[in-house]
């Protein structure tokens, strides 16, 4: 069940999602949480958000708003998440 889902794993979706999409490109988190529970995305957007911003802080993923990098924890609104070219 998605409740027993681990953070690790919200992670590896990121991820994975990430990379299945044309380099460059972003994505909206919600793409991921409507593939973990297409009905009840919702609530699990803080915990998906929270995945990504943990990457971000390990440099695997940016958070962007305008096509801006930002502080996905400090940005208000919505947000886009790609991988970090490497």
């Amino acid at each position: 069940s998605v409740s027993g889902t681990d953070d690790e794993e919200f992670q590896q979706r990121v991820l994975a999602l990430l990379q299945q999409g044309r380099p460059g490109t972003t994505m909206c988190p919600s793409d991921v949480a409507r593939t973990l529970d297409a009905g009840g995305w919702r609530a699990l957007m803080p915990r998906v958000r929270e995945a990504a911003f943990t990457l971000a802080d390990a440099g695997m993923v940016e958070v962007t708003q305008r096509g801006e990098v930002v502080n996905g924890r400090r940005a208000r609104g919505a947000i886009r998440l790609r991988a970090t070219i490497r």
